[in-house]
């Protein structure tokens, strides 16, 4: 995979504007501490668009149930990628190294607890459809809940928005 550095690209918030994957920590954390008492979940989702060159753009969502939530997303292009299978596995992958960053930043302050989802652009209608099994299993064997279409909105929609 020749995807530059997704742990070096900023994120883009839309209140804060460009922010190291450090900072948007730090505003979950902040967001969080408004109202400690909420549920949360925390939500990392990739999707991609293949134009002249490939744009993948992963989203960070701290959800608090009932109430709202904050995302940042950060966009990383490379040489157009044609194939749907290693778009979705590349997709796949991007998520889940921003999970692992972010989950290793939870435990070592005290929020271990927080469960963290990766939203996949896949479900079990369309052209994904046969990737459905394969990719979940890569997210699952990680440790993290793998959520599809329909309910991905964390790519589907949040990361969607900004792939153009």
């Amino acid at each position: 995979m020749e995807v530059e550095s997704s742990i070096k690209a900023l994120f883009i918030s839309p209140t804060h504007g460009s922010l190291s994957l450090q900072q948007v920590f730090q505003k979950i954390v902040d967001f969080i501490k408004e109202q400690p008492e909420k549920n949360y979940s925390l939500i990392v989702g990739s999707d991609s668009f293949p134009g002249e060159e490939t744009v993948f753009v992963t989203a960070i969502i701290i959800h608090r149930k009932g109430s709202g939530g904050r995302y940042f997303y950060r966009k990383i292009r490379q040489k157009k990628i044609e194939n749907l299978k290693t778009r979705i596995f590349t997709e796949a992958s991007l998520s889940l190294e921003i999970a692992e960053n972010i989950k290793k930043m939870l435990s070592e302050n005290g929020f271990s607890r927080l469960p963290v989802e990766i939203h996949l652009d896949i479900g079990r209608n369309g052209a994904t459809r046969a990737l459905v099994k394969e990719v979940i299993k890569m997210i699952v064997g990680s440790g993290y809940i793998a959520v599809t279409k329909p309910d991905s909105y964390g790519a589907s929609k949040v990361a969607d928005r900004y792939t153009n």
